[in-house]
């Protein structure tokens, strides 16, 4: 249970940019632990943007962080070293270790010299016996076979621009003779300058795509909070049309009532006048009757004059049922003018009009 213990550690404790144990290990300001030389490295080819991130969560810093040896973290590492417990039995999946016999362990860097692999116990020689200083270290590898020449079993140190492939030295004399061949670093060397353009190229781009979706991302605020206002100022301005709707509203309910007072009163009047003429019409119409009905001819003839005498009937303007229709005809040609103007109020507010007021907005 120790040992596994122990084994998680080391998996921890390796440099996510070298894939190896920590070498002089320092602590960057996000909490992630490189190589002292790694990092740095890797800041080197970030400084053309003034912005240095953390190769693991991305995290970026403003200025470039000092580094400080992660004293603690370095103690741990060389109590690793001594103890050997590092090691582990390697899985299916991982890269075992080629001299050991019995038990293979688990590989932690692969010789692209010797062609092997080998787990912390077996890699010590590689980093005390001065043999072993021009040896070519790298992480774990299980394709060291695909630095074999097939043909002629040696390791493939050459490579030929004409066929773009990697030879030994026995193909550079047979089949690729007189081609244009170069040694493999050299080779690797010119390949890893355009790398290292086209990484700076591509970081170039994240840094503009991530810039882009920060602005993306201000436009959605902006349009959200412009948004927002525009609701608020609008509905401010419903209410205040509202209240001037109900507001004339009123007023017309008053002077429809006030005209309405006015005709039924001049109506009365007339309706009294002619109350009092028909009384006066049914009284001479009774003294016509009685004087009709008499027999003494000289009673008639002297009550003729008086009795056949009738006044003039007042003059009566029956007007027709149009009283209210101007009001009523006006506040349909609002309505139908309010109906329009907030039916095609987006027909004048094009998208483009819309983008600029949230840009005035924003601004």
């Amino acid at each position: 249970m120790a040992q596994k213990g122990v084994e998680l550690d080391s998996e921890k404790l390796s440099c996510s940019i070298c894939v190896d144990l920590l070498k002089d290990p320092v602590t960057i300001p996000c909490g992630h632990s490189y190589c002292m030389e790694c990092i740095k490295d890797h800041w080197d080819v970030e400084d053309w943007r003034r912005i240095y991130s953390c190769p693991q969560c991305r995290k970026t810093f403003k200025p470039r962080p000092n580094l400080d040896k992660n004293v603690l973290l370095a103690e741990f590492m060389e109590d690793l070293k001594k103890t050997g417990l590092q090691a582990a039995a390697a899985g299916p999946e991982d890269v075992s270790c080629d001299v050991c016999i019995k038990r293979k362990m688990k590989a932690v860097k692969s010789c692209f010299v010797c062609l092997a692999s080998y787990c912390e116990k077996h890699l010590q020689p590689h980093y005390e016996s001065p043999l072993f200083k021009k040896h070519k270290l790298a992480g774990p590898s299980k394709n060291l076979q695909e630095n074999i020449c097939s043909r002629h079993n040696e390791v493939k140190k050459l490579f030929c621009c004409t066929d773009q492939q990697l030879i030994c030295s026995l193909c550079s004399v047979e089949e690729h003779k007189g081609h244009d061949i170069v040694s493999a670093a050299a080779e690797r060397t010119e390949r890893q300058k355009e790398l290292e353009v086209s990484r700076r190229n591509i970081q170039q781009r994240i840094w503009g795509r991530e810039n882009d979706v920060m602005l993306l991302q201000q436009e959605v605020e902006d349009i959200n909070d412009c948004a927002d206002k525009a609701m608020e100022e609008n509905a401010k301005m419903f209410c205040k049309l509202n209240c001037l709707i109900q507001k004339r509203s009123s007023e017309v309910k008053q002077q429809i009532t006030s005209q309405q007072e006015a005709e039924v009163s001049r109506v009365n009047k007339l309706q009294e006048k002619l109350k009092q003429e028909i009384s006066a019409l049914k009284k001479k119409d009774a003294e016509m009757k009685q004087l009709l009905d008499t027999e003494d001819h000289t009673q008639f003839l002297h009550n003729y004059r008086s009795v056949s005498a009738v006044g003039e009937s007042t003059p009566i303007n029956i007007r027709p049922r149009i009283h209210f229709q101007k009001v009523t005809a006006a506040v349909s040609e609002v309505s139908d003018k309010v109906r329009d103007i907030l039916k095609n109020m987006w027909t004048h507010n094009p998208p483009r009009a819309v983008k600029t007021e949230i840009g005035a907005c924003t601004g």
